[in-house]
């Protein structure tokens, strides 16, 4: 499992050793570990090292530091090396070696200047080392000049870029942007992950990330987020037991559809039944139960209520706007204290004065459908200033309403109310699609229902109407939504450049299933 830390952690954790002496032995083990990465990505896009143009842009930090070490490895090894110096200060000693290893400097930092934009877009690889983890805001000046052009190639006149540590102007512990930033196609960090570097929208600046370890890990303190790895997801993925019978094996409760939307009911169904629980119920309308039944004969269905079904979670929502019926039922699901996932209809059903009460429900709202819900908690948060810093949204969300909150986007981010937080970004543009949400919700109650414990009602013995309620902990329900993340992610693996639409993702489920588990074995 990946784990990532705010810049604060990180710092905190080299103090000890830039005390001790250390400082140039970390710089220069990192520098190494920058310039192996930039030989690989120019061996990746079919270029030789020897002879290779490099462009470094430099800042007056540490970062700044790092860079100019690398390209004096980088020189030594035959890369022509230019360093553009974007700040008052440059890091001594590193400029020095980077001079000595014949590396060049070019001090006035002009994007007008015709020499200089030559200069970098003759490049076959820029290494942005302009601002670290200390960096407050966004690059300005020339060097954001520098930045805002080069941002603006494409294709085979864009040049490869390497990212020291993180691209200059993601901020490191929430994932926020203050641009312009350089998109990086490798991100070379250090020490340890950044959070901001897993997390929206950070994650979509920083391309392939890669750790060098500069042994401090033990120093570390607790990790800010977490992220599931593909070789882990076969070990949490539930498998069916010898003795197993098919109430036993987890029932999963859906409440969607109605005669407007219908069609999510049945994508929602489909998913949770691809799954493998030992049963899906769904109640809902007539005529969107004869439709699931054409589509999936072995889903159980009734216009009944929650209180008159067994299951070990529900799903509530995904497509009930307009129906009372359904809202009703809804309701009831919320609070049977069962998990429970409350998606997209069924989002304006929830309490945040409920506080802990609410501790068995996984909210999955867009970031629309997240501001929508903290007006409702007096929070004044719009859409786009959730889009802009994800992380610290999705967090005050589970804090305020006291649930698991799945705030869907390109990187998916799945947050406990104690401050917990996985986040996922393993999936593809493919999937946002009308009716991916749908998939997703029924992936994560069938999940649920499978692994989720409850031993009083797996022996049945019990009138449903009395069951207990299942005290699982909030930090579990995030961990099975970060697995339901992850696999959902992965639906867009197969046959990677097809068109792909919602109502293909539960077919792919079992064959998904299966390669984890492959993988993983």
């Amino acid at each position: 499992m990946l784990s990532a830390h705010t810049a604060a952690s990180v710092r905190a954790a080299e103090q000890p050793f830039l005390e001790a002496g250390c400082g140039a032995a970390l710089m220069r083990q990192a520098a190494h570990g920058l310039a192996m990465g930039v030989v690989a990505m120019l061996r990746a896009r079919g270029r030789g090292v020897y002879g290779a143009r490099a462009v470094l842009l430099i800042g007056s930090g540490n970062n700044g530091g790092d860079a100019l070490y690398a390209g004096a490895l980088l020189a030594a090894r035959g890369v022509r090396t230019a360093a553009l110096l974007a700040g008052a200060r440059t890091h001594p000693e590193a400029l020095t070696a980077f001079l000595g290893a014949g590396g060049r400097c070019i001090a006035e930092v002009d994007a007008a200047q015709p020499a200089l934009w030559a200069e970098v877009s003759a490049a076959d690889v820029v290494v942005d080392g302009l601002l670290g983890t200390g960096g407050r805001g966004g690059l300005r000046g020339a060097a954001a000049g520098i930045v805002a052009r080069l941002q603006e190639l494409e294709g085979s006149a864009r040049p490869a870029v390497v990212a020291c540590d993180l691209p200059s102007g993601v901020d490191a512990t929430t994932g926020a942007v203050h641009g312009p930033v350089l998109r990086a196609d490798l991100t070379i960090t250090f020490g340890a992950h950044k959070a901001g570097l897993l997390s929206a929208p950070g994650e979509q600046f920083a391309g392939t990330v890669k750790l060098i370890d500069l042994g401090i890990t033990e120093a570390l303190a607790d990790a800010a987020l977490f992220r599931l790895e593909i070789s882990e997801l076969a070990a949490m993925l539930p498998q069916p037991k010898s003795a197993d019978h098919k109430y036993t094996r987890g029932v999963a409760g859906i409440v969607a559809g109605s005669s407007q939307y219908p069609g999510a009911g049945l994508l929602a169904v489909a998913a949770a039944s691809a799954c493998g629980p030992g049963m899906v119920r769904y109640l809902g309308p007539a005529a969107v139960a004869a439709a699931v039944h054409l589509r999936n004969p072995e889903v159980v269905c009734s216009d009944a209520s929650p209180g008159e079904a067994r299951v070990q979670a529900w799903l509530v929502g995904p497509g009930i706007n307009g129906d009372d019926a359904q809202r009703e039922r809804a309701l009831s699901a919320i609070a049977s204290g069962l998990p429970t996932v409350v998606d997209a209809g069924a989002l304006a059903l929830v309490n945040p004065a409920q506080g802990t009460e609410n501790a068995h429900l996984i909210l999955t709202p867009h970031a629309g459908e997240l501001a929508e819900i903290l007006a409702r908690a007096n929070l004044d948060l719009d859409r786009t200033q959730i889009e802009a810093e994800p992380l610290t949204a999705a967090r005050r969300a589970a804090e305020v309403f006291g649930a698991v909150v799945l705030l869907k986007g390109p990187t998916t981010l799945i947050a406990a109310p104690d401050g917990l937080v996985f986040t996922a970004a393993n999936g593809s543009a493919r999937l946002a699609t009308a009716g991916s949400g749908d998939t997703l919700a029924g992936i994560i109650v069938a999940l649920l229902a499978m692994l989720v414990q409850a031993p009083a009602i797996r022996t049945l013995d019990i009138p449903a109407t009395e069951g207990p309620r299942i005290a699982a902990e909030p930090r579990e329900l995030a961990r099975i939504a970060a697995l339901a993340a992850a696999l959902h992610g992965e639906l867009a693996s197969l046959n990677p450049t097809a068109p792909l639409n919602a109502g293909e993702l539960a077919q792919r489920i079992p064959s998904v299933w299966a390669q984890l588990c492959h993988k993983g074995s």
